[in-house]
């Protein structure tokens, strides 16, 4: 930004102005931002026009139906709600109670895994550790790859990927797909169903592109069964629905759909001819400091699914050492 003297001198951004943009930007409207932040309305609009005067190019289009970020509006936006959020995370960790692990952290969870893990690592952490913020995400594996590439996440959960130039791959365990039907199929875990089997009727499948549907695509492959997919989605409760109401069949990680079996909505069984395997890690930034509050979200969250597996809440999985994933056999 620019001194008002006009000698051409940059200041630095204030905070109200980012808090501003990133409000404003949320909810769409200038009134509903300032009534957020506790401000009057001429109070935001003049911090956005003064941004927009500094940096010379427009950060808003004002249309009928409220505020909505130019294509500059939004870099804008992305990069001040990140140095929020880091100026947030600074704060908790320089003002800690003596003993007491504090500060923020986003953590990334596959969406098939959310169930199982959310409620027990969210309760563990307020007892143990209440000083630490969580923040949880849930998304498909390549969503929240992105993210941790963005640095919107701390650490995530991941399957199917070795360590990256931008990441490391910490492996946790490897799991079965299963073949999931109507309850009324009567598929049992202890009765495995050969591909070609499943890919016999009508599929409800993960759509093209995704990790998933690719590990399907190549078990086919190998079984040389075609499939007949009536239905394509990026949703697994999607795809359990559609399979409750009789549209199909479709694959999934055991853990995405025990709960459903046990209460009787679904009837699954893991695959065979060949057997399907995904891998799950732990994905985290190859560079940089790890705020001790990471840390014990990590060791944590490892515990929990350990805990899982050995319990047999993790429907086929196997805990993993260093040896690397395995996607098929």
């Amino acid at each position: 930004m620019r001194d008002p003297d006009g000698r051409g001198k940059k200041t630095p951004l204030d905070i109200k102005q980012l808090k501003a943009i990133v409000t404003v930007a949320e909810v769409g409207s200038v009134t509903r931002a300032a009534d957020l932040l506790h401000l009057v309305q001429p109070a935001v609009t003049r911090q956005i026009r003064t941004l927009e005067q500094e940096l010379g190019i427009p950060l808003f289009e004002r249309t009928g139906q409220g505020m909505r970020p130019t294509e500059a509006g939004t870099i804008m936006v992305d990069r001040a709600r990140r140095a929020l959020n880091e100026l947030e995370r600074a704060r908790a960790e320089v003002q800690p109670t003596p003993g007491v692990v504090t500060g923020i952290v986003t953590l990334g969870l596959l969406e098939s895994t959310s169930d199982l893990l959310a409620e027990p690592l969210v309760t563990t952490l307020a007892r143990d550790h209440p000083g630490v913020e969580l923040r949880l995400m849930t998304a498909y594996s390549g969503h929240l790859q992105q993210w941790l590439d963005d640095g919107d996440l701390d650490l995530t959960l991941l399957y199917n990927l070795d360590s990256t130039p931008s990441l490391n791959a910490h492996p946790l365990l490897r799991e079965r797909l299963w073949a999931v039907a109507p309850a009324s199929a009567g598929l049992r875990a202890d009765h495995p169903v050969p591909f070609a089997e499943a890919a016999k009727h009508p599929l409800v499948m993960p759509a093209s592109g995704h990790a998933l549907r690719r590990l399907i695509d190549a078990a086919a492959g190998r079984s040389g069964a075609s499939m007949d997919v009536i239905v394509q989605t990026n949703s697994m409760r999607v795809q359990k629905q559609l399979v409750q109401a009789g549209h199909g069949w479709t694959v999934l990680p055991g853990v995405g759909i025990a709960d459903d079996v046990a209460r009787g909505t679904l009837s699954a069984a893991p695959l065979s001819e060949p057997h399907v395997w995904r891998s799950v890690v732990l994905g985290t930034p190859r560079f940089g400091r790890t705020p001790p509050a990471v840390e014990v979200v990590a060791r944590e969250l490892v515990r929990q699914i350990n805990s899982a597996v050995v319990h047999g809440r993790w429907p086929s999985a196997q805990v993993r050492g260093d040896e690397g994933p395995a996607e098929a056999e």
